[in-house]
């Protein structure tokens, strides 16, 4: 499984202010992030770089998914 494709599972309906700290949370324990990373990223640092990369997201407005974006810089800021 990727990383884009672990995102994708753990993505739901609704808006949950908290949600950088759920994703976290289950990245972390409930999938595969931390063999793909080759170890697991402390969590508030991930929380972190969620928040950050949704703040780009929304002001950018890239022709990619969410999904490959998160990827990609997590990958790159984690150490894939």
């Amino acid at each position: 499984m990727t990383i884009a494709e672990l995102l994708h599972e753990a993505a739901e309906d609704g808006d949950d202010p908290d949600w950088a700290s759920w994703y976290a949370d289950w990245l972390l324990g409930h999938s595969e992030l931390p063999e793909l990373l080759a170890g697991a990223p402390i969590r508030s640092h991930l929380v972190h770089a969620l928040v950050e990369l949704d703040r780009a997201y929304v002001a950018d407005q890239p022709q990619e998914r969410w999904e490959d974006v998160y990827a990609r810089s997590l990958a790159e800021r984690f150490g894939q």
